[in-house]
């Protein structure tokens, strides 16, 4: 065991009070010894290469897909359930949010679990990680469906860490609002949160190996059983999908080589200020992390214990105000990790590329609405996938921020429903525009309020080029 950088004593103090588990103190402890010994998590040109090509899923053929039914009485289901998405002006689990013909991200992810069941009679666990405010909610709403985690617990929870104060590095105080002191720590934390509830030991016992990881908010993240089998014969404890950069991907951590030939994850979080434009470059950086992981809980479990549970994943530093609300308030850092930075940790770990409906996210109104619209359809195995003829995961869309941010506001200026947008490739919306009924998007199309005015576009009315 490491011993404590200098100025951890008070972080170890805030946390034991807080009750949290000795493995979630030395995890951030190891994140704050990045941090104070002038890390900055940022990850420059000089020490990674780009990947030129990575093996494709559509290569995987029967055979594969026979291993993974084969393999699925090893198999788990992981949800990351945490997110609030506040960024849309929620205040509740994001996952509860209807996204398709009134279904939310867990009744999809729910129904989908049933039909593999139906399809192949085997049961395969589902069990998230919730945050302390998603976790009621979340849980209630699956339990409509029964016991989808067949007999082991239902959920596992996130920890807290506490934010740093930049001046000094010493622990945030905020008095007016102590939440504020503390943050989530990424979710890096996963690995850490399935050491100290307990559930890896109880997933190896119950002779469950193969993990499948992913967020709650991509509805394409289905478990797939060539993608099953593939993994279960392939050795690696640790696999990425991944998949071919487009417009909107700019922005998403990239697949990359280190020196050494090992595999890697830069976040935009890890990227120089001076690199930005080369990091947003899709030709360059060809291989977005869709967060869609395979872990070999087995191979997990045996890193952990030779790095005394704690894995030693990157630190990525956030830096933002401590109130949200007060851009003046004092600064701090927020020291998180990613879970998909676990591919430079494992010898041997792989990378698939997949297609683009294994990846259908929603962290904006711009995903929501493509997602609401006649783009994406729900399919007979319950994935929200692109519609037949659709630009799918290519369909751009813009709205105005400062009219379409939240998902209230969003919904306030589609009473009738989202638009058509089947045949649209590109959408910009900016002032306050409201949708009338069947309208109709083709194409590329801008469509302008006046400033400072509302525009109501008529029913029936059809848009583009």
């Amino acid at each position: 065991m490491t011993s404590a950088p200098e100025g951890f004593a008070p972080f170890d103090e805030k946390m034991r009070r807080a009750g949290l588990p000795d493995v979630a103190i030395r995890a951030f402890r190891d994140a704050y010894g990045q941090l104070v010994s002038g890390a900055t998590g940022l990850i420059d040109r000089t020490q990674i290469e780009a990947v030129d090509e990575v093996p494709s899923a559509e290569a995987l053929g029967s055979e594969a897909a026979e291993a993974g039914a084969r393999a699925l009485g090893e198999a788990v289901v992981l949800k990351l359930n945490g997110g609030l998405g506040t960024s849309m002006g929620m205040t509740r689990a994001k996952s509860l949010l209807p996204v398709k013909d009134g279904l939310s991200f867990l009744d999809v992810t729910a129904r989908q679990m049933q039909h593999l069941k139906a399809t192949h009679g085997t049961d395969v666990p589902l069990i998230l990680m919730n945050s302390f405010r998603t976790r009621d909610d979340s849980l209630a709403a699956l339990a409509r469906y029964g016991d989808l985690s067949c007999g082991l617990p239902a959920d596992f929870l996130q920890h807290k860490v506490p934010r740093v104060l930049a001046s000094d590095l010493t622990p945030a105080r905020w008095p007016e609002d102590d939440a504020h002191e503390w943050c989530p720590p990424g979710h890096g934390d996963i690995y850490t949160a399935l050491v100290t509830s307990g559930l890896l030991e109880r997933l190896l016992e119950a002779g469950r190996r193969y993990a499948f990881v992913s967020n709650a908010d991509n509805l394409g993240a289905v478990l797939d059983l060539p993608l099953l089998g593939w993994f279960a014969g392939s050795g690696a404890p640790f696999a990425m999908e991944v998949k071919q950069r487009g417009e909107a991907d700019r922005k998403g951590g990239h697949l990359a080589r280190r020196s050494d030939g090992g595999l890697t994850l830069r976040e935009i979080a890890q990227c120089p200020d001076d690199e930005l434009d080369e990091f947003q470059d899709i030709a360059r950086y060809r291989f977005f992390n869709t967060n869609n992981l395979w872990v070999d809980l087995e191979a997990l479990r045996r890193e952990l214990e030779s790095r005394d549970a704690v894995l030693g994943l990157p630190m990525i530093r956030n830096e933002k105000p401590i109130d949200p609300a007060d851009a003046s308030s004092p600064r701090v850092f927020q020291l998180e990790t990613a879970m998909g930075a676990a591919i430079s940790l494992f010898e041997g770990a792989q990378a698939i590329r997949v297609a683009s409906d294994r990846f259908a996210p929603v962290k904006t109104t711009n995903d929501l609405l493509r997602i609401w619209s006649d783009a994406y359809e729900l399919s007979a195995d319950h994935r929200v996938v692109p519609s037949p003829g659709s630009a799918g995961d290519g369909l751009f869309v813009d709205l105005d921020g400062s009219h379409f941010k939240r998902v209230s506001d969003l919904e306030a200026r589609l009473p009738h429903g989202a638009p058509s947008l089947r045949e649209c490739r590109r959408l910009v919306v900016r002032g306050d525009v409201s949708f009338g009924r069947d309208i109709v998007v083709r194409g590329e199309a801008e469509i302008v309020a006046p400033e400072g005015e509302a525009r109501m576009l008529q029913d029936g009315s059809s848009y583009g080029r």
